[in-house]
């Protein structure tokens, strides 16, 4: 790793951003599951990056065994308090996690692009983690969000995959698009198997907040965002990846 890192800190809320808006957690957990609930291979689960646990609750009512491996103590502390106890959780960072087997289904969401060497670790989930016949899920935040072009065009970014100051105190390395996100799942020796995108986003997540706090937007409107994002992978939230061992993985 390049430097010592904090990730307690680079957890917390900063001045103007939040590390998880409510958008996150009231809607795009929601459809991330939907997009990943048909790929899912029963048995275990490894969940890498678990933060506070909203996520993985969500993942409870489909996997009997979860793993979850998390860098920050306080997540950990604060996943503990909402999710099932019968849910495992090693306080580690993924370099130095030990694990004690094979997982079925691997979930990544919006992790790969805090990480220092992202093709390290997929290549750890390839060749140590995954099953045979298992599925890896991978989801990033989208550099062509439309909402991230909206904020080029008004010159508060320099580029699509720019990665901002308030970005780069919660740990983001990188901004993926579906090319440079497909670039490291087939370096680190996966085979991608479905590429896809969650929800349609013209919005920024602090305008996604406004707007749920009233009668404006519907369940139904909140459908067809995401129904649109299965067409135009691109302009979403969100990319995902669906992967599975590839020829470079070790038995």
């Amino acid at each position: 790793m390049s430097d010592v890192r904090d990730f307690d800190q680079e957890a917390k809320d900063v001045p103007g951003h939040r590390y998880a808006y409510d958008f996150d957690f009231d809607v795009m957990h929601k459809y991330m599951v939907r997009a990943f609930e048909p790929f899912f291979r029963p048995g275990r689960l490894l969940e890498l990056g678990s933060f506070r646990g909203d996520f993985t609750r969500r993942l409870t009512p489909f996997f009997p065994d979860i793993t979850c491996v998390e860098a920050s103590g306080e997540a950990i502390a604060a996943a503990r308090e909402q999710v099932h106890p019968a849910v495992t959780f090693v306080h580690a960072t993924f370099e130095t996690a030990a694990l004690p087997g094979r997982y079925d289904t691997v979930v990544l969401t919006h992790v790969l692009e805090h990480l220092d060497d992202p093709v390290g670790l997929l290549s750890r989930v390839n060749d140590t983690w995954l099953a045979d016949g298992g599925r890896l899920m991978i989801a990033c935040p989208n550099a062509n969000a439309p909402s991230r072009q909206i904020a080029v065009k008004m010159g508060l970014i320099p580029h699509n995959a720019a990665v901002t100051d308030a970005e780069r105190r919660h740990g983001h390395r990188r901004t993926y698009s579906l090319d440079t996100l497909e670039r490291d799942a087939s370096a680190a020796g996966l085979s991608v198997v479905h590429r896809t995108g969650v929800f349609f986003k013209a919005l920024a997540n602090f305008q996604w907040d406004e707007l749920l706090k009233t009668d404006i937007v519907s369940a139904e409107y909140l459908d067809g965002c995401y129904a649109l994002g299965q067409h135009y992978p691109d302009l979403c939230a969100s990319i995902v990846l669906i992967c599975e061992r590839g020829c470079a993985a070790r038995p």
